[in-house]
């Protein structure tokens, strides 16, 4: 689904009788880079990030996944995150699933009441689970393994 219309879907899904998809399993943000050489054949995407939306509905006892695909950088500018529209304002428990994705995948959310890191420390360069990130030796004088 196109970026912006994540927000006018999701609350769609919430409200409508047919639906009332009144809760969010969770929301995780995914990396499709392209892998090494030899997964490359089974490999059938552009690069690009995702957002997964996991719903419920407790009066219908029903689930849906919901993805939003965006470019891995925003413009094609490496280090530009791409930006996706919060839905913390559909679902409260949006907040704190997409400060993490923000923090570890690098997805901008815009319109999140503080989109801030929730695991890494606000100095971290960087978002750890994009495939291309490399871990820095060392953090403020402590060298890693």
């Amino acid at each position: 689904m196109a970026p912006g219309s994540i927000v006018a879907v999701s609350t769609f899904l919430r409200d409508d009788e047919r639906f009332l998809f009144d809760h969010l399993n969770n929301l995780c943000g995914s990396d499709y880079l392209q892998p090494d050489p030899k997964k490359a054949k089974s490999f059938e995407h552009e690069p690009h990030v995702e957002v997964v939306y996991h719903l419920s509905s407790f009066t219908h006892k029903h689930r849906i996944t919901l993805k939003v695909k965006l470019p891995r950088w925003a413009d094609d500018v490496e280090g530009q995150l791409p930006a996706c529209p919060s839905v913390a304002s559909v679902w409260a428990a949006a907040d704190w699933h997409e400060r993490e994705a923000y923090d570890l995948v690098g997805i901008r959310f815009t319109g999140h009441p503080n989109l801030r890191r929730i695991l890494c420390p606000e100095d971290w360069e960087g978002h750890p689970l994009r495939k291309d990130y490399e871990f820095p030796l060392e953090y403020h004088g402590i060298r890693g393994k």
